[in-house]
């Protein structure tokens, strides 16, 4: 089996920035007549529905059942009458239970919303998966499943991404300007539960004002009774993409290398970003659920781009319209990053979870160009952190061949869209990539279904 290293920056790329917003405040909104919630917005499945048309929720309350030990619960982002519990189609193409809230104006708060007794680490990873946490740099996974790893694993490092990395999003840069203290206290709180040694921050040298601000709530902190063992440090890191990727990140932060097929687990590491350890030490004062997401909104068609806290479930039509508006047509919208956001099919989707920014662009900046025959040049396997071979990954996904993409190691694409940003060709290389792996998962269920069977 071919070994993977991690080269770290000599295989970054490094592309326009764009962070407009940096240095803007994080801006509440509010006053949002209607909510929908979907309640599937994680990692693995949703929550089965516990409201029904007609009830009456407050902010905090549950409205949904998890429906198995990796979901987390969904909670009312406003309060107000349930106007309706429909199935609808989710940004990914799956469906899920969606609970629409018509607001009461009054904003009030649940009897449930109290502060949490934390007294061991069972009791800390109940109250995290009781909040509703979900990774909130972007990929959604359930916290507490992410913080208590299978048994065997021995985690003595706890890295804290706040790399922000992908051009224009900008929140975790402003959340260490403003609430840097909270961020290393839930860094604290999260060692201290899960008897992990050493925290170590992780941020790029074009965020000099948010490092020095960790730096400084890092001395602020280091008289805590939670300080851990091994200390806790902020480390700058040379400005490239993609550095905030949990395998690039831990091998430039302490030189461990995650096993091909490995998680960060395997060599002692849990990955957590900025914005969840900052919510956690949040949720420990006060109690209040994953209710509310701050996102970056910008790109060439809006109006006034921004920093903004707004409820979870609001449409996207309706913040947009609330931060300012447009100031040309929409052509594209993006969920997250434009290096691997997803394109929303409809303004009217919610906000979810375990997004960080919305990026709206005119036609000049959306228009895809079209693609050319591959010309061999080797860009996209110099760009690739896993060493891949991106055109030969291409290639097989094209081909629906399942037993090449294996060979070819598709499962260890991190879908950076690294590749795809330098080909001459303009190949939708991490597109056709993304279908491989599925067509591999497929494959293997298929084997295993047979198996079963036989």
């Amino acid at each position: 089996m071919m070994k993977m290293n991690l080269l770290g920056l000599s295989r970054a790329i490094h592309p326009k920035d764009n962070k407009n917003t940096s240095g803007m405040e994080i801006k509440p909104i509010s006053g949002f007549s209607i909510v929908t919630i979907p309640l599937d917005m994680q990692v693995g499945p949703g929550c089965e529905a516990i409201v029904a048309k007609g009830d009456h929720v407050d902010i905090g309350d549950p409205l949904g059942k998890p429906l198995g030990p990796w979901s987390v619960p969904v909670h009312a982002s406003i309060s107000g009458t349930v106007e309706s519990v429909s199935v609808q189609i989710l940004s990914d193409g799956g469906f899920a239970e969606y609970v629409t809230i018509i607001s009461d104006d009054k904003q009030t708060v649940s009897p449930l919303v109290r502060p949490p007794d934390v007294h061991d680490k069972q009791s800390f990873l109940e109250t995290v998966r009781a909040s509703g946490l979900v990774g909130l740099g972007g990929a959604a996974f359930p916290t507490h499943i992410k913080l208590n790893p299978p048994p065997g694993k021995t985690i003595d490092t706890l890295v804290v991404n706040a790399a922000e990395c992908e051009p224009y999003i900008t929140v975790d840069q402003q959340v260490c300007l403003t609430g840097a203290d909270d961020a290393v206290e839930g860094a604290l709180i999260t060692a201290k539960w899960c008897e992990i040694d050493t925290v170590i921050f992780g941020i790029e040298d074009n965020k000099k004002e948010a490092a020095r601000a960790l730096k400084k709530a890092v001395e602020r902190a280091r008289q805590s009774a939670m300080w851990p063992s091994g200390g806790v440090s902020v480390k700058v890191l040379p400005t490239a993409y993609p550095t905030g990727a949990e395998k690039v990140l831990i091998r430039l932060l302490n030189g461990r290398i995650v096993p091909e097929g490995g998680l960060p687990a395997d060599v002692g590491v849990i990955v957590q970003n900025l914005m969840t350890l900052h919510f956690i030490a949040s949720h420990m004062k006060t109690g209040m659920p994953l209710i509310k997401k701050a996102i970056t909104l910008d790109g060439s068609a809006v109006n006034s781009p921004g920093n903004f806290e707004v409820p979870i479930g609001s449409s996207i039509e309706d913040v947009i319209e609330k931060a300012g508006g447009t100031k040309t047509a929409p052509f594209k919208i993006i969920m997250g990053g434009p290096m691997m956001g997803v394109s929303v099919d409809d303004i009217s989707r919610p906000i979810l979870k375990h997004n960080n920014a919305i990026l709206v662009f005119d036609d000049k900046d959306a228009v895809l160009p079209e693609e050319s025959a591959c010309i061999l040049c080797g860009r996209c396997q110099r760009a690739c952190p896993m060493q891949l071979m991106p055109s030969a990954l291409d290639k097989a996904a094209r081909a629906h061949n399942p037993n090449e993409l294996t060979q070819l190691h598709v499962m260890n694409c991190i879908e950076c869209g690294s590749c795809t940003y330098v080909c001459p060709a303009k190949r939708y290389l991490v597109q056709n990539i993304r279908n491989g792996k599925a067509m591999v998962r497929a494959a293997a269920a298929a084997s295993r279904e047979k198996g079963e069977k036989s």
